[in-house]
C-alpha cells in the first residue's frame, strides 16, 4: 500500500461520530462484561445442581461461550459491513446485545425452572457473542476510516478504551447495586444491572441513528468497488488469508491474554486466591482502571510516531517476563497472613497417581470424584488451599497432610441408582471435609484478607501495572488491524483474527487458568497459559509482522 498524504485536522462532524461510536461501544461492552463481573452469583443462581467448584467452572464456561461464538459474529456481520455499510451493521449488533442482556435480568433461575435456566442463559450469552463479534470490527473500522492520516492510532485508541470503560461501568453499577440491595443482592439485586441495560440500549440506538456512513466506504461504494464476496476474498485468497493468520498468532492472541489477565483474571485472583472481599476487590480494580485508562490514548498516540509494532510487542514481552513475579506480589500485598501461613503450613496430598482425575472438568459432579485422591483434592480445591502432590505406591489410599496433621482420605460409595453417594458414605465424606477445612483454618490457610493489614497502595500499584500492560498491547492494535487490510474487505478481514484472538485465546483464559489451578493445586500454575501465549505472539510478531502506521487505508489492493 502506498504512503498517504500529510495529516489533516479532524472536522467537528468527524469528532462527533467518533465520540458517538465510542460511547455506543462502551455500553455494548458493559452489557457483555456484566456476566463476567457477576460470575460467582451466576454460578449459584443458574448452576445450583453442581458442587461449588464445578458450578463456578461451568459459570466461567458459560461466560466463555459468548467468546467462542464471537468469530462467527465477525463473519456474519463483517460480511454485511463490507457489502452494505458500517453504520447499519453495528446498529443491528447493539440491538441484539441490549435485548439479550435485558432478558438475562428477567430469566428465572435453576431453582425455578431447572435445567432450562442454564440452557437459556448459554443461548443468550451466545447471542451476545455474535453481536459483539460484529460490533468491534465495525466500530474500529468506522473510526479509523474517519481519522486523518497520522492520527489513526490516537483516534482508534478511543475505541480501545471502550472495553475497559465498559468493564469499569459494570463494576460501578454492581457496587452501587450491592450497597442499595444489601443482603438481597445475591437473591434478586444482581438482576438490576442487567435490567438497566434497556436504558443504555435506548441511548445507544439514538446515537447510532445520528451517525453518518464511513467516508472510505462511501467513496468506495460510489466508485462501484465494494466487494461482492468479502468472505471468499478475505479467506479464499492466500495473500489475504496469510495476513489474517499472522494477525491472529502474531498480534491478537498475545494481546488477548494480556488483556484478560490484567483485568478479569486479576479480579478472580483477588477474590478467590487472595480471598479479598468482592467489594474491596472491585473498588481496587475500578481504581486501577481509572488510573490506567488514559494510557490507551497515550500508547495509541505514541504508535503514530514510533509505530504500532514495538509497543504491542513490548507489552507481550513484559507480560511473559513478569507475570510470575507480579501475581505472587499481588497475593503478598493483599493477604500477607495467608502467604505466611502457606509458607509455614505446607499441604501435601499423597496418593496413587492412577486414582487422581482432572479436577478442572466443567461438567463433573461430586459423584464423578469417588476415589480417595479425588475427594481429597476436591476438598482443598473448593477452599482454594494450595497443595503439593506426592506419588504413593499403587493401591495406597490418599492422605492429606496439613502441617503436622495427617488426615486419611476415603473412597466414596454410590447408592444403588448411582446418582448420589450412599448415606453412610456421604456422611463419612462430610466428616472428612470438615476435618480438612478445620485443619486448614487452624493453620491460617483459609484466612480472609484483612483491610487493616493489606498493603493497599502496593496492591493498587500492581494492578495499575497490569492495566498498563493492557494499554500497551490494546491501545494501538485497532489501528494496526485496520491498516493491514484493504477497504473492500477490511471489516470482515480484521474482525475474524481479532475475535478468534480475544474470543478464544482471551475469553477462555479465566476458565482455563482456573481449571489448571484446580488440577494441580498450584495457585500460580494457571499463569502458564497467558505467559506461553504472550511469548509465542512476541516471537512470531517480531519475525513476521510488518509495521503499518504509514500505509494508505483508502487503497483497495
Amino acid at each position: 500500500m502506498a504512503t498517504a498524504a500529510a495529516p489533516r485536522p479532524m472536522s467537528a462532524e468527524e469528532k462527533k461520530v467518533i465520540f458517538a461510536s465510542s460511547l455506543g461501544t462502551v455500553f455494548e461492552w458493559y452489557d457483555f462484561y456484566l456476566y463476567g463481573s457477576l460470575a460467582a452469583v451466576i454460578a449459584k443462581q443458574f448452576f445450583g445442581g453442581l458442587d461449588p467448584t464445578s458450578a463456578y467452572i461451568f459459570a466461567l464456561l458459560a461466560f466463555a461461550a459468548g467468546f467462542l461464538v464471537r468469530p462467527f459474529g465477525a463473519l456474519v456481520f463483517g460480511r454485511l459491513g463490507d457489502m452494505i455499510g458500517r453504520k447499519y451493521t453495528f446498529l443491528v449488533t447493539i440491538l441484539i446485545m441490549g435485548a439479550s442482556t435485558f432478558i438475562v435480568g428477567l430469566l428465572p433461575n435453576y431453582a425455578t425452572i431447572g435445567i432450562a435456566a442454564p440452557i437459556i442463559l448459554v443461548m443468550l450469552r451466545m447471542l451476545q457473542g455474535l453481536a459483539l463479534g460484529g460490533e468491534y470490527g465495525g466500530a474500529a473500522t468506522y473510526v479509523a476510516e474517519h481519522a486523518p492520516h497520522g492520527k489513526r492510532g490516537a483516534y482508534t485508541a478511543w475505541i480501545q478504551t471502550t472495553a475497559t470503560l465498559g468493564l469499569f461501568l459494570s463494576l460501578i453499577v454492581i457496587l452501587v447495586t450491592r450497597e442499595l440491595t444489601g443482603a438481597d443482592f445475591d437473591v434478586w439485586g444482581w438482576r438490576v444491572p442487567f435490567l438497566l441495560s434497556i436504558l443504555l440500549l435506548g441511548v445507544s440506538v439514538y446515537i447510532r441513528l445520528s451517525m453518518n456512513e464511513s467516508p472510505a466506504f462511501t467513496k468506495m461504494k460510489a466508485e462501484g468497488k465494494t466487494s461482492k464476496a468479502p468472505l471468499s476474498e478475505s479467506f479464499g485468497e492466500w495473500k489475504n488469508l496469510k495476513i489474517v493468520i499472522l494477525a491472529l498468532v502474531g498480534l491478537t492472541a498475545g494481546q488477548a491474554v494480556v488483556w484478560y489477565s490484567g483485568q478479569f483474571y486479576a479480579l478472580f485472583f483477588l477474590t478467590s486466591i487472595a480471598k479479598v472481599d468482592p467489594k474491596t476487590a472491585n473498588l481496587l480494580i475500578a481504581a486501577a482502571l481509572v488510573i490506567g485508562t488514559p494510557f490507551f490514548i497515550v500508547f495509541g498516540s505514541l504508535s503514530d510516531k514510533i509505530g504500532r509494532k514495538p509497543i504491542i510487542m513490548g507489552g507481550c514481552l513484559l507480560a511473559a517476563l513478569t507475570y510470575f513475579t507480579v501475581f505472587p506480589m499481588l497475593l503478598e500485598y493483599a493477604n500477607p497472613k495467608l502467604v505466611a501461613a502457606q509458607k509455614a503450613v505446607p499441604v501435601v496430598i499423597t496418593a496413587d497417581p492412577a486414582t487422581c482425575s482432572f479436577q478442572g472438568s466443567p461438567i463433573a459432579r461430586p459423584i464423578d470424584f469417588t476415589s480417595s485422591c479425588d475427594i481429597a483434592k476436591r476438598t482443598l480445591t473448593e477452599n482454594y488451599v494450595p497443595y503439593q502432590n506426592v506419588a504413593a505406591p499403587a493401591g495406597t489410599p490418599a492422605t492429606v497432610k496439613i502441617g503436622e496433621t495427617l488426615i486419611p482420605s476415603l473412597t466414596g460409595v454410590l447408592n444403588d441408582k448411582r446418582d448420589a453417594f450412599a448415606p453412610e458414605s456421604a456422611k463419612a465424606i462430610a466428616e472428612f471435609k470438615k476435618a480438612v477445612v478445620e485443619a486448614a483454618k487452624a493453620g491460617g490457610l483459609t484466612a480472609k484478607a484483612d483491610n487493616a493489614t493489606m498493603n493497599t497502595p502496593m496492591v493498587l500499584a500492581v494492578l495499575v501495572y497490569l492495566v498498563l500492560l493492557v494499554t500497551m498491547v490494546y491501545g494501538p492494535i485497532a489501528a494496526m488491524l485496520v491498516e493491514m487490510f484493504p477497504t473492500r474487505i477490511r471489516y470482515t478481514s480484521m474482525s475474524l483474527p481479532y475475535h478468534i484472538g480475544n474470543g478464544w485465546f482471551g475469553g477462555l483464559l479465566p476458565t482455563t487458568a482456573f481449571a489448571m489451578v484446580a488440577a494441580t493445586g498450584d495457585i500460580f500454575y494457571g499463569l502458564w497459559y497467558p505467559v506461553v501465549v504472550a511469548a509465542g505472539t512476541f516471537i512470531i510478531g517480531m519475525i513476521f509482522i510488518k509495521e503499518t502506521k504509514d500505509v494508505d487505508i483508502y487503497a483497495n489492493d
